[in-house]
């Protein structure tokens, strides 16, 4: 490629990211979809539908993803979830601060996006704290006791953490036939078990399942794919274009957050460029006020007073905090990541699971002490 030809190539990843993040804003503000709602509705009610929308969308990622994979697209080496050295300890820990934290906050990172695209004040300041709380975890004063504590503890695996290169060390088989094999297989599966029931082939749940799966696998072919460069002009080197991590990207909300907040307050400054997570992060919140406003669901949203204030000033910093040690949210960790499978993915979904419904039991106690 020539050096005139970048910008071009690096305005079409941007422009396609942004794109399919309009569409996952548009599709999680129709559908409801709200990982910490599906939580809750087992929890409280023992209702599995939300819960088998986003599992569906694990599953569609997932096939999307290895699929690649088994052609030759992509690795998951390639990005930072299937990289050598497994923070189990960060997973878990980060994991459970990140679960609890958006319980508090009324919503994961994707729902607080799709929260400001309706008129919620409220997420707007769990964005703002929670940009400022994961800034610090990834380059501030969090950053610096992360790295001294819980990132020390680590497993490294020299084939990569992702369960095809893993597999395909201990075995001798080919890492893309077992890929493609682990990738459909477990998708599969997992697919048949949230389209058993007719609650889980309702039309809002195989919207979301679909849809939000197969826009995650769209990321990872426009960063993967679209936006790999074996060569770069100046460099010489092989390139992620757009990307913030150096590495292939597909949507997560948490570190992307900081980073939009960081490009809107140092605009000026020519060397803060727009990435796809900065894209994605705006693309969310435009996605969903277009789709709040066509159905007339548009509504300011404000504090009920001073305990929801700073429950959701709590929610954030440990959604911050948590979701950067993590390495992810219940997006990215939990359908990105996943899609790779990643085992430390595995872990930090875990981790978050198990951490919302702590936030879960948690608000029911303080509800039972107030009445």
């Amino acid at each position: 490629m020539q050096e005139s030809e970048l910008p071009g190539l690096i305005a079409q990843v941007l422009w396609a990211a942004f794109a399919l993040a309009v569409l996952f804003g548009a599709v999680a503000q129709r559908t409801h979809f709200c990982t910490m709602g599906a939580v809750s509705d087992i929890v409280n009610m023992g209702d599995w539908t939300r819960m088998r929308m986003w599992l569906l969308a694990i599953a569609v990622a997932m096939i999307g993803f290895n699929l690649m994979v088994g052609l030759g697209w992509i690795e998951a080496k390639n990005s930072v979830y299937g990289g050598p050295r497994l923070i189990w300890l960060s997973n878990i820990v980060g994991g459970l601060m990140f679960g609890f934290g958006m319980v508090l906050a009324s919503g994961c990172g994707s729902k607080t996006l799709v929260r400001i695209g309706g008129g919620s004040l409220k997420s707007l300041l769990v964005f703002c704290v929670l940009a400022i709380a994961s800034y610090a975890t990834l380059r501030g004063i969090t950053a610096v006791a992360r790295v001294a504590t819980v990132d020390t503890v680590a497993i490294t695996l020299a084939a990569g953490q992702d369960l095809p290169s893993l597999l395909a060390q201990a075995s001798g088989i080919d890492r893309q036939t077992l890929a493609l094999a682990l990738g459909i297989g477990l998708g599969g599966v997992i697919m048949a078990w949230c389209l058993s029931r007719a609650e889980g082939r309702s039309a809002d749940v195989l919207l979301a399942g679909f849809g939000l799966g197969a826009i995650v696998a769209g990321v990872w072919w426009v960063s993967g794919r679209l936006g790999y460069l074996a060569e770069h002009p100046q460099t010489l080197e092989a390139v992620f274009l757009a990307t913030n991590t150096r590495s292939m990207e597909s949507l997560t909300f948490v570190a992307p957050i900081a980073y939009t907040v960081d490009w809107l307050i140092l605009f000026s400054d020519t060397s803060k460029v727009l990435t796809i997570g900065i894209v994605s992060t705006l693309g969310v919140i435009v996605g969903s006020a277009a789709v709040a406003l066509a159905t007339r669901s548009f509504r300011w949203e404000g504090f009920a007073g001073t305990e929801d204030t700073a429950n959701h000033i709590v929610g954030a910093v440990l959604m911050g905090v948590g979701g950067v040690t993590a390495m992810g949210c219940t997006i990215g960790q939990g359908i990105t990541g996943m899609s790779t499978l990643a085992l430390g993915s595995f872990i930090a979904l875990a981790a978050i699971m198990a951490g919302s419904v702590l936030g879960i039991r948690y608000q029911v106690w303080r509800l039972e002490r107030q009445g």
